[in-house]
């Protein structure tokens, strides 16, 4: 992953959604999802911090309501702007976060 290349269009993520993204390095890679914040983005690894699985229910699909993004395999409850855990086995944890902007539509990582 590089700043330069972008990871989408800032319109491929749902405005009450997610999305999720590849991204590939030197190990394989990692993925991310992304989620609108107004104007903004936030990213965080598709990792529940419960026992480590991903947090789609099937690849790219995600439970998100109310500004809040649900773990499919336990039911761990995240707020979609910090990533704190606000119910489930993990409460008071939070999803591991990756710094993102957006310029001219795009979204890149920091």
């Amino acid at each position: 992953m590089t700043a330069s290349t972008p990871l989408c269009r800032l319109d491929e993520i749902p405005a009450q959604g997610a999305l999720s993204v590849h991204v590939d390095s030197a190990t394989g890679g990692f993925d991310l999802i992304l989620m609108r914040d107004g104007d903004g983005v936030v990213a965080y690894h598709n990792e529940c911090p419960h026992q480590g699985r991903r947090l789609d229910y099937a690849p790219g699909r995600f439970i998100v309501r109310d500004q809040h993004i649900t773990c499919a395999a336990h039911g761990a409850t995240f707020r979609s702007g910090d990533g704190v855990c606000v119910s489930g086995p993990c409460c008071g944890s939070s999803l591991a976060t990756v710094a993102v902007h957006v310029s001219d539509g795009l979204v890149y990582a920091r």
